[in-house]
């Protein structure tokens, strides 16, 4: 008998709670990039009626997480080395602006809060933490975010988010303990700046950091996909870009 890869729902539940189960299991690659989703399959597997799958499909696809291909079926997208450095540019700049508009709304509690964050980095040990080290790293940067008190700034970033933190679970077997210490060193760096209102250190120091981040990361990509097609067995988890150009 398989392990279920979604949790059984209670007929009350909203569609809203299909979404977020849908999203949290794609997020966390209970679905392979590429995979085919059968409808019937989802809502057998919820406990719930087919339209509540289908709506969540919908949003799901208006986040570029799934593909509805006419004719074809549905699958989850494939994230691409092109895909995240995209994404990180966008991202580098909606957090930047975030972090301008956070400043004149942060209390010294948010800031010590962002602290202690970037403190538990430093507590993370083995390969069975990676998942709730990728958690506070989430945290860290989304209380940024909702600092700057803009809603639609903080939906655009979890969109985009979403498709790098995708790209982080491809790598669990990747080196990432290797750079605790440099994302916390710039974490501190964030804080620090943050703690001053100093508004051209703040952005430097977010910039620097999003940007080695992304740089590190799609590196890590191409160096997968190329390992992948040498072996020459298996899935491909990273595949070419699916969007015309």
């Amino acid at each position: 008998m398989t392990t279920p890869r979604l949790p059984t729902l209670s007929r009350q539940r909203t569609s809203d709670s299909v979404y977020e189960a849908l999203r949290h299991a794609i997020l966390l690659r209970k679905f392979a990039p590429g995979q085919r989703l059968n409808v019937h399959e989802l809502a057998g597997e919820l406990g719930v009626s087919l339209t509540p799958v289908k709506d969540a499909l919908t949003r799901l696809e208006a986040e570029a997480l799934i593909q509805i291909r006419p004719r074809s079926g549905t699958f989850v997208t494939a994230v691409s080395p092109d895909d995240v450095a995209e994404a990180f540019d966008i991202r580098c700049a909606l957090e930047c602006l975030a972090a301008e508009k956070a400043l004149s709304r942060a209390k010294p509690e948010d800031v010590e809060q962002l602290r202690a964050l970037t403190g538990q980095i430093g507590a993370v040990e083995g390969e069975a933490e990676r998942l709730v080290h990728a958690s506070r790293n989430i945290e860290f940067h989304k209380r940024i975010v909702m600092l700057s008190g803009n809603r639609r700034l903080v939906l655009m970033y979890e969109s985009l988010d979403a498709h790098i933190q995708i790209a982080r679970i491809h790598l669990g077997h990747a080196d990432w303990k290797t750079r605790l210490d440099s994302e916390r060193r710039e974490h501190l760096a964030i804080v620090d700046a943050l703690a001053r209102r100093d508004t051209p250190g703040l952005v430097a120091a977010l910039r620097h950091h999003i940007l080695r981040a992304a740089e590190s990361l799609v590196r890590d990509l191409r160096n997968l996909n190329g390992k992948d097609a040498q072996a020459g067995s298996g899935p491909v988890l990273i595949q070419g870009d699916l969007q015309p150009r």
